[in-house]
């Protein structure tokens, strides 16, 4: 079973994967938000949730991961490179998370943060990329904060993601006009900020996109470092 789940607020998407055999799943990018309906879901399909896996340390909502830790005992990830101490998978580019039969394979997709991280699911029904905010679809993830490098995600999604088979299908962390996927080969051909661009020329254009701060960025990267958890209260 696959599900793409949608919070509208922060329009984040989470993605639930799991092996039909042995009903382990793994849950990536959930929001704290959505608790409830993760739990719901998880009671109605009879699954046993091993991992709460996340492509980085946002900056637009709280994560729900350390909630499901407490209250499903799942194991929180997080790339090494986040700075988030907190969870329990420090994760580095290769490493494979296995749920039941199936593997997911980490890829270093730094730019868009420091230790941004996607995650790579082969089964044999369809090759499967989750980019969170390296690569979106037509565009791609700012690069204005928590050690953003714009030359770097292009080396990222240019180098590793670009790289995979053109059919392996693309889904997003975010999407803000209702779409849910796209492709390798379409982002190689028409993704407004790569295809056909230099390095230099993408570069240009993530230094110019002035954009706003995000709203929750000093109340999200704090909380989520420490998986989403209230920080405990001093004496």
């Amino acid at each position: 079973m696959f599900k793409q789940l949608f919070d509208q607020e922060s329009s984040t998407y989470t993605y639930l994967l799991t092996d039909e055999h042995s009903r382990e799943a793994v849950i990536i990018d959930p929001v704290a938000s959505h608790i409830e309906a993760y739990i719901a879901l998880i009671k109605q399909y009879d699954l046993q949730i091993k991992y709460a896996l996340e492509t980085h340390v946002h900056a637009d909502h709280i994560t729900a991961s350390g909630q499901l830790r407490e209250q499903l005992n799942v194991i929180t990830g997080v790339g090494e490179l986040c700075g988030a101490s907190a969870a329990d998978l420090q994760i580095n580019d290769g490493d494979i998370i296995q749920f039941g039969n199936q593997t997911l394979r980490a890829i270093a997709t730094p730019g868009h943060t420091a230790g941004s991280i996607s995650y790579l699911w082969l089964n044999e029904i369809q090759a499967r990329v989750f980019t969170g905010d390296a690569l979106l679809i037509n565009g791609c993830g700012r690069t204005d904060f928590q050690g953003g490098d714009a030359g770097v995600l292009f080396d990222s999604i240019t180098q590793k993601l670009f790289s995979l088979p053109d059919e392996t299908l693309v889904y997003p962390g975010h999407d803000y006009q209702g779409r849910q996927v796209s492709c390798v080969g379409q982002e190689k051909a028409i993704n407004a900020r790569l295809a056909g661009k230099t390095r230099e020329a993408f570069i240009d254009i993530m230094h110019n996109l002035n954009l706003p701060k995000p709203r929750l960025i000093d109340i999200a990267v704090p909380a989520n470092r420490r998986c989403g958890v209230p920080e405990p209260v001093q004496g």
